[in-house]
């Protein structure tokens, strides 16, 4: 096991690294860089451009080149690997598990592809990156690896102990030896303990665990997450449409699907379309959060005009216009929270399990609370502050009606969209905001109305 010395990235230490990469000084580079976890070494990469961060590479390790690579931003990586030769990535691509290496080759032009992959001197590792190319990048098959442990049925407890270690010279990570039959149809697992307690003349099929959890192959990567996260998995066995065992997904894939689906979902309630990073360029940037911000500019004039309409109301109760930014601000933020949870709730298998009708009753009963509690609070104050009994009806009456009408968007227009078959983020941020904005005003004038008689 290699041993990793403890690395503190600084703004100096960054300058002077950068000053010796222009500088090609390479014997500095190397010992600062010894024994540096290449996780590390990626943050220290991150900084540079892709001609300084090749040099670098060219310094290292091939093994540990071939993890920084991976660890590579999908952006970043696209430009980096540009600067090597077909032959140059094979390199790399043979150090790595059969999922990141097709990770890496697909950023790669078809033609260099070929090139890569049929440089590469392990042939096995050459198949199953050629067999992982047909699976699309989001669904099980595109994330599994090819490299795992597996057992067959009849094996003694001996043969299967002399396999693992013939296997585990290309495979990383163990968590457990994967039982299938003689057409390697997956049959269930075995734990590493249970074989080393076992007698070497017993059979793996009076040891092995038959309750396995699987996927197929073209099983969505948000169902692969939440299937590894419900069970607690550090890995999963991946089978095809005959149940046959072909691949695995460990647990540092499923975090990436999670995370990423986290950001996609806060760049998206937060006004932000695309998968945008902090390093993008400025067009890349504004292109992902102008058309939010139109939407919100657009509904901001609807909301103006909206006013306009009843200008002659205000002139004659002057104080109507003070509580205007207090019923939109309240109604923006209680569609927000209620989207959030549910888009939270859609992305667990367990949530919403109940009737649309128990769903809606449910939101009601609490918008409820919450309105009555926040309109006997502004009651209060605008009677204190005003003496106005009727101003301080319509600010509270509104404010109740607002609550309860945003409470209901924020719930039932997430929910449409996830029917629909569209991101349920989206339904947050500026458009929930700006249509309650437009809501909370209709409300707000027309109790105006109707208590002061207009």
């Amino acid at each position: 096991m290699i041993e990793h010395m403890e690395f503190e990235l600084s703004k100096e230490y960054l300058e002077r690294f950068t000053e010796a990469v222009d500088a090609k000084e390479a014997d500095f580079v190397t010992s600062t860089l010894d024994g540096v976890n290449p996780a590390d070494i990626s943050e220290v990469i991150r900084e540079l451009d892709a001609e300084q961060t090749k040099f670098v590479i060219d310094l290292l390790d091939v093994e540990i080149g071939a993890e920084i690579i991976v660890n590579l931003e999908e952006d970043r990586q696209s430009l980096f690997l540009e600067n090597f030769t077909a032959d140059e990535l094979a390199t790399f691509v043979d150090q790595m598990d059969s999922d990141d290496g097709v990770d890496v080759i697909n950023e790669l032009p078809i033609e260099k592809r070929e090139e890569v992959i049929a440089s590469v001197e392990n042939e096995e590792k050459a198949g199953y990156i050629l067999d992982l190319l047909r699976y699309e990048e989001d669904v099980a098959g595109g994330l599994m690896a090819k490299e795992m442990i597996c057992a067959n049925l009849n094996w003694t407890i001996q043969q299967c102990i002399e396999e693992i270690r013939k296997q585990a010279e290309n495979v990383e990570k163990i968590y457990s030896v994967y039982v299938v039959d003689n057409d390697g149809k997956l049959l269930g697992r075995v734990a590493l303990k249970k074989i080393i307690l076992s007698e070497p003349d017993a059979l793996v099929a009076d040891i092995y665990e038959d309750d396995i959890v699987s996927v197929g192959t073209h099983a969505d990567e948000e169902e692969v997450a939440l299937t590894m996260q419900k069970y607690d998995l550090e890995a999963l066995p991946v089978v095809n449409v005959k149940g046959k065992l072909v691949g695995r997904i460990t647990i540092d894939d499923a975090m990436d699907v999670i995370t990423e689906q986290a950001e996609e979902d806060r760049q998206m309630m937060t006004g932000i379309s695309g998968d945008v990073e902090e390093d993008d360029t400025v067009w890349v940037l504004s292109k992902a959060r102008l058309p939010w911000l139109v939407i919100g500019l657009v509904g901001g004039l609807l909301g103006a005009k909206f006013i306009s309409l009843f200008e002659k109301d205000i002139a004659l109760i002057p104080a109507m216009a003070f509580f205007i930014p207090l019923i939109t601000a309240t109604g923006g933020n209680v569609g927000i929270q209620s989207s959030s949870i549910v888009v939270q709730g859609l992305a667990s298998y367990n949530a919403f399990e109940d009737t649309l009708l128990k769903k809606m009753v449910k939101v009601l009963f609490v918008a409820v609370v919450n309105g009555i509690i926040l309109a006997l609070i502004v009651f209060g104050i605008v009677i204190f502050s005003t003496s106005d009994q009727a101003m301080a009806g319509t600010v509270a009456i509104a404010l109740f009606s607002v609550v309860l009408l945003a409470s209901f968007m924020g719930t039932i227009t997430p929910l449409i969209l996830d029917k629909v078959g569209i991101n349920p983020a989206m339904a947050s941020g500026p458009f929930i905001t700006t249509a309650n904005d437009l809501l909370g005003l209709t409300v707000y004038f027309l109790v105006a109305h109707f208590l002061y008689g207009f």
